[in-house]
């Protein structure tokens, strides 16, 4: 069994920036890919990007790109997204996950998920 737990939410301004981590227990952190999912009041879940277990391929949805970045720290069994530019629709709650490849992943196919951590971006 794999546990996730996410942090570093919070409230931002627009064009403000945050850096999310997701620290994973359980199994060796670097034999899987991670990835970041997000879900808005009233939307369905939604990927924002996944990073491969050795840290070298990464995949992100076209909504974040040139603004967010996902990595990963396997020696502390951390993967992280830096959140840039953002704006009052990044707001949700965003959640970490495993999966097979960030492939499967973008389609939503994840095998453990974290409980998220609240962003805001106020206007």
């Amino acid at each position: 069994q794999v546990r996730l737990v996410e942090s570093g939410g919070g409230l931002v301004q627009a064009g403000g920036s945050v850096r999310l981590s997701c620290t994973a227990s359980g199994r060796t952190f670097r034999n899987y890919a991670m990835g970041w999912f997000r879900q808005a009041p009233g939307k369905e879940r939604e990927f924002v990007a996944a990073i491969s277990g050795s840290g070298t391929s990464t995949y992100y949805a076209d909504s974040t790109k040139g603004r967010f970045t996902i990595s990963r720290d396997n020696a502390k069994n951390t993967v992280y997204l830096q959140m840039n530019g953002l704006k009052p629709e990044d707001t949700a709650v965003y959640l970490c996950a495993t999966g097979f490849t960030t492939a499967t992943m973008a389609r939503g196919t994840c095998d453990y998920w974290g409980q998220g951590t609240q962003v805001t971006v106020s206007s």
